[in-house]
């Protein structure tokens, strides 16, 4: 039996080059190893308010991005969150032995609320439902970056506690966090992480970005104050443009000092731009066939639902027996 794996993206902003190098790239890379679910995880976008046609076609976005990248649907199940039930069944559930104090702790959920005037309980309950997703699925990985990790320590917290409670349930799913890729820094702001919720037009380059407006992106990156790259010396801008032209190339470290040592700051941006460039045209190819071709999407969908829904059905139907809840028979 292979070690099944789950992970996802929230169907809102814009996939950017930072979403692709961190997550997409390793998920096709690891996908014939394990036994992998990518989900689409749109409830979780609904815990601020989203326009429903929008979030509706970002879905589909979504989906058609995980197949740009490669993401095989025969070899791994691709699937909306919304479309299996129990997820929000087995959250309840879940969220029913979870102390407030422990979601109130998470950096995430007091970054956010601070920066709202009111805050819904689906934000403070987000957490639980990430745990729901993943034990659903009793998933013994979940490559995701360091922004979550404290999420999954959570899941562990709660599996643990499910599990002392009512009897051995739930796979505690490892915190070794594999798989994870490169860290992409902002261009505006290297010291942030790429967001797809920046709004900042120099601040991202997009999957589906036009060569022309990467380009513009690029050479509009922050960089630091020397006349040319200096390794020992270079800014975190410097280093994350070369970071970002050594994830895509897949060079090695040595041969990145040799071709970049010495050169001034708009060649270096050059190359970063055509490199990222030569990637995502073959990509946005993938992307526009997959989007053109009719019920392809739909039936993709379809299929990893279908795949998924015993598992998850199974472990509701366990979940229930453990805590004596009505089960039908």
């Amino acid at each position: 039996m292979k070690t099944r794996v789950f992970s996802g993206m929230q169907p809102t902003g814009n996939l950017h080059i930072g979403n692709y190098l961190g997550a997409l790239k390793n998920w096709v890379r690891i996908q014939n190893d394990y036994e992998c679910i990518f989900c689409i995880v749109d409830l979780h976008a609904v815990t601020v308010y989203q326009d429903p046609a929008e979030l509706r076609s970002k879905i589909q976005e979504i989906a058609a991005l995980y197949l740009a990248a490669g993401i095989d649907p025969k070899a791994c199940s691709i699937m909306v969150q919304s479309a299996v039930p129990a997820h929000a069944e087995l959250a309840w559930m879940l969220t029913c032995v979870s102390p407030v104090g422990w979601l109130e702790r998470m950096t995430q959920y007091k970054a956010k609320a601070a920066k709202q005037e009111s805050v819904s309980d689906g934000l403070l309950q987000y957490p639980v439902l990430m745990a729901a997703d993943i034990l659903l699925y009793q998933a013994g990985i979940v490559p995701v970056g360091e922004d979550q990790a404290q999420h999954l320590e959570l899941t562990r917290d709660i599996a643990q506690r499910f599990n002392s409670l009512y009897g051995d349930t739930f796979v505690v799913p490892d915190t070794s966090l594999p798989a994870v890729g490169a860290r992409v820094m902002g261009l505006d702001d290297p010291t942030q992480k790429m967001s797809k919720s920046a709004t900042g037009a120099g601040h991202a380059v997009a999957l589906l970005d036009p060569p022309s407006k990467i380009r513009k992106t690029i050479m509009r990156a922050t960089t630091d104050s020397n006349p040319a790259v200096d390794f020992e010396t270079a800014g975190p801008g410097v280093l994350n443009l070369i970071s970002i032209y050594q994830a895509f190339s897949g060079d090695s470290d040595e041969a990145v000092k040799t071709r970049f040592t010495g050169r001034r700051y708009g060649d270096l941006k050059k190359q970063v731009a055509e490199m990222v460039i030569a990637h995502l045209e073959p990509f946005q190819e993938r992307y526009r066939r997959i989007v053109s071709e009719p019920g392809y999407l739909a039936g993709v969908l379809r299929e990893g639902a279908g795949r998924v829904e015993p598992i998850a059905d199974a472990t509701v139907r366990l979940v229930k027996e453990r805590m004596g809840l009505y089960v039908g028979d």
